[in-house]
């Protein structure tokens, strides 16, 4: 079975299908790399509770970037959030995002906690 979580007309912002949770891309609000990435794990950690699921469950991510220069920065924001021993597989790789103010976008899939 098949559960769409937030569905509007062009996408769902949460699908969960045998025992996975697959979120939709996120992204955050502020004027940095920092305060965008921070809002966005924010917002992915809101969207994984609701989904029965935790950062400790996360399997995979794909951040993208607008600019690699700001890896390093987002870096810091990522390290800090995920918890220890329980880095998901994640790939990383510049991107042009939906709007100009976008600095970044996380995409996350998890297994919903047992």
């Amino acid at each position: 079975m098949i559960e769409r979580l937030h569905t509007g007309a062009r996408m769902s912002k949460i699908v969960k299908h045998n025992g996975v949770v697959y979120l939709c891309g996120q992204v955050g609000a502020g004027e940095s790399v920092t305060e965008q990435t921070q809002d966005c794990l924010s917002r992915i950690d809101a969207l994984l509770i609701e989904a029965g699921s935790d950062r400790a469950h996360i399997l995979q991510a794909i951040v993208w970037l607008r600019d690699m220069a700001e890896f390093a920065e987002m870096n810091a924001v990522w390290d800090a959030w995920v918890p220890e021993g329980h880095a998901p597989a994640r790939a990383c790789g510049e991107a042009r995002l939906a709007r100009d103010v976008l600095k970044v976008e996380i995409i996350v899939t998890a297994a919903i906690k047992p």
